[in-house]
């Protein structure tokens, strides 16, 4: 007798999921037993720009009906917030209920930031950032709206995208680490204030071979032979499906990072070094005293530890 999928009975919502790792998710969950809500604004361009499209979402939702799944398809820009709503809603009237939310959706708008423009700025942050706390945000209504009706916790999960721009840096990029790494901030609130509801909030760094990645990765090829490639994006959507499961029920607050059949759960920063005062507080000279020679032997902007260990910084 064969066991029953993880994911039987619940449904989901997956932005961005009409290329790229938010279509590799969203089959993936589908194969899992999942009912899928395909989100996508459908924009041609990795930059946010172009007339929307419901064609992006739509092909991937047939897909999965087409493998005997279920799915519907919404155009959707999740940064403008009732937009979001509506997504929310949807699965809702659908399906009944939503359970996991994976959040996906982004652009992209490089520039270093002597060069970067307001619009630049804030449009990543808004797309990224915003979009992210949009359908956390009425997720997180209807978990606690369903937790007190029924008097207990629900099976709630998400899994928020940050980014290893966001642990090693990304010195073109600072409008998009930044929303990373606020979104990893966002993940780890979150976390704290659905536990109690039987939610948890999860956050992955993705490394995948997709149209935001293109540029990062033009010089590694895809293999010839009929191998997987190490950066498709299905070696990341199983962490996703168990992240969406009830089997990870103790996982929250976490952040992993994903690539080509790896996975790494990267700590919270821990304290590299202390100093205290020898007098009631510190003074120019003995600042200067303890920290030069510190930092002396040190390369000129060392990030974290964990990106050093993981061996995520660019080339």
């Amino acid at each position: 007798m064969s066991q029953p999928l993880p994911l039987n009975g619940l449904s989901v919502i997956v932005t961005g999921a009409g290329r790229g790792l938010g279509r590799a998710e969203a089959l993936e969950l589908a194969r899992l037993g999942a009912s899928v809500v395909v989100n996508d604004y459908g924009q041609p361009g990795r930059d946010g720009s172009g007339e929307a499209s419901a064609t992006p979402a739509e092909e991937v939702a047939e897909e999965i009906r087409a493998a005997g799944g279920r799915a519907v398809a919404h155009l959707g820009d999740v940064s403008d917030h009732e937009q979001a709503r509506a997504l929310v809603e949807l699965a809702v009237d659908t399906y009944g209920k939503l359970d996991v939310l994976v959040n996906n959706a982004g652009i992209l708008r490089d520039r270093m930031v002597f060069s970067m423009t307001e619009d630049e700025w804030d449009s990543v942050i808004r797309v990224h950032l915003k979009g992210h706390f949009n359908t956390t945000h009425f997720a997180a209504s209807h978990w606690r709206a369903r937790s007190k009706e029924s008097g207990g916790p629900v099976h709630g999960r998400i899994v928020n995208t940050s980014s290893e721009a966001f642990l090693a840096g990304s010195a073109g990029q600072p409008n998009y680490a930044a929303a990373k790494g606020g979104i990893v901030g966002l993940t780890t609130s979150t976390a704290l204030a659905l536990a109690r509801y039987g939610v948890t909030a999860n956050a992955i760094c993705p490394r995948a071979r997709t149209r935001m990645t293109e540029d990062v990765f033009a010089g590694l090829q895809e293999p010839a032979d009929g191998r997987l490639d190490a950066l498709a994006p299905e070696h990341v959507s199983p962490l996703v499906g168990y992240l969406a499961s009830p089997a990870a029920a103790k996982v929250n607050g976490q952040l992993f990072v994903v690539h080509g059949g790896m996975v790494a759960i990267v700590e919270r920063p821990r304290v590299a070094a202390k100093f205290d005062s020898s007098k009631e507080t510190f003074s120019f000279d003995e600042l200067d005293e303890l920290l030069s020679p510190y930092y002396e032997d040190r390369p000129t902007g060392e990030t974290f530890a964990a990106a050093e260990v993981l061996g995520l910084k660019r080339d």
